[in-house]
């Protein structure tokens, strides 16, 4: 089970009004503890206003980089993106998890050329996953659509202005603005035009091994349904949602009453009570449990525990495959108790 652990914030860079690029210096003894694979995200832990906030945040660093950089937009007033964006500095310490995360590109010996499509803040994993295509072979190539209001509000701008002429011939990116008409950018959202002018027009020659998606919900649909009309195999596209719709009248249909819980967490077993209609994290952090989570939408994987008796439903799965469910896995800030009894074990994933 993954703890939270006391890092120092190195440096806090303006990215755009709205947004900044926060780096951690890791410490000798924790570099293991650390270590991550292009595309993760670590968990940062933050009491604001007498609240413990959670929230996940995308490694934007590669690898072999020094410390750990993410990258923070604001989309809240007084959470933690706000406090991020106006009160954090240079020499405070914040609370944070292990790397984790799916969204991942592993180097291999061969060569490898891939697509990545990103909206907003979605650029943050694929700017480690890119870096990490072109350091790690002489002849891999990284094709990049980009999504943004207008170049001001584009996360990573310069940074990936400097890859384009750092990696010549080797690394292609298309910057989209929604609303503002620049000389570097198409015009418009990225769309199904979007996808056939990079790959079919402009990279038509090149056989791409992987595609790589970030951004809200709709954009990787969009891009999802056009890469599989194109031919191209579902487990060769990767996604990770950065927003998620809304659920509203499509949660599981579960029985009225109470559900007896048994819950280990770090070799410790709790059992309570709990109303049925209750996510099954919420009704474990009741009880004061502390078991892993972060974004509480379903969207990340930090609260995955395998249920070990009984039946729990899932209100939405971004995360899980059909083999993980059919073992037992379930996202337990989407899951509701069905049966009388539930075991859930947090550390047998």
């Amino acid at each position: 089970m993954s703890h939270f652990h006391s890092l120092t914030v190195s440096n806090v860079k303006k990215l755009t009004p709205k947004s900044v690029a926060i780096t951690f210096d890791v410490p000798k003894e924790l570099l293991q503890t650390f270590a991550f694979t292009a595309g993760q995200y670590i968990t940062i832990k933050k009491e604001i206003k007498g609240t413990e906030l959670r929230r996940a945040y995308s490694i934007s660093s590669a690898p072999a980089s020094a410390g750990i950089t993410i990258g923070v937009k604001k989309v809240d007033r007084g959470g933690f993106s706000d406090y991020a964006n106006s009160e954090l500095k240079v020499g405070d310490v914040l609370e944070v998890m292990p790397p984790e995360g799916r969204f991942v590109f592993a180097p291999t010996e061969n060569s490898k050329n891939i697509a990545a499509f990103a909206a907003g803040s979605g650029i943050t994993p694929i700017m480690s996953i890119a870096k990490t295509v072109l350091d790690s072979h002489k002849d891999n190539k990284f094709v990049l659509v980009y999504g943004n209001k207008s170049n001001e509000e584009t996360m990573f701008y310069t940074e990936i202005n400097k890859l384009q002429l750092e990696y010549t011939n080797r690394f292609f990116v298309y910057f989209i603005n929604s609303q503002s008409r620049e000389e570097d950018a198409l015009f418009g959202r990225i769309d199904v035009s979007t996808v056939n002018y990079a790959l079919k027009n402009k990279h038509k020659n090149i056989r791409f091994d992987d595609y790589y998606l970030c951004g809200p919900e709709p954009m990787i649909r969009l891009v999802e349904n056009s890469l599989k009309e194109n031919g191209i195999a579902e487990e060769h596209i990767h996604f990770e949602l950065f927003t998620t719709t809304e659920i509203l009248d499509e949660l599981p249909i579960s029985e009225e009453g109470e559900t007896q819980v048994e819950v280990v967490v770090d070799d410790e077993t709790f059992s309570f009570k709990m109303d049925r209609k209750m996510l099954v994290l919420d009704a474990v952090l009741k009880e004061n449990i502390d078991a892993p989570y972060s974004c509480q939408g379903g969207v990340c994987s930090s609260c995955i525990a395998r249920v070990k008796e009984g039946k729990a439903d899932m209100v939405q799965n971004q995360i899980l495959t059909d083999g993980e469910i059919a073992d037992g896995f379930i996202l337990t800030c989407q899951a509701h108790a069905l049966t009388p009894t539930l075991k859930v074990d947090y550390d047998d994933v």
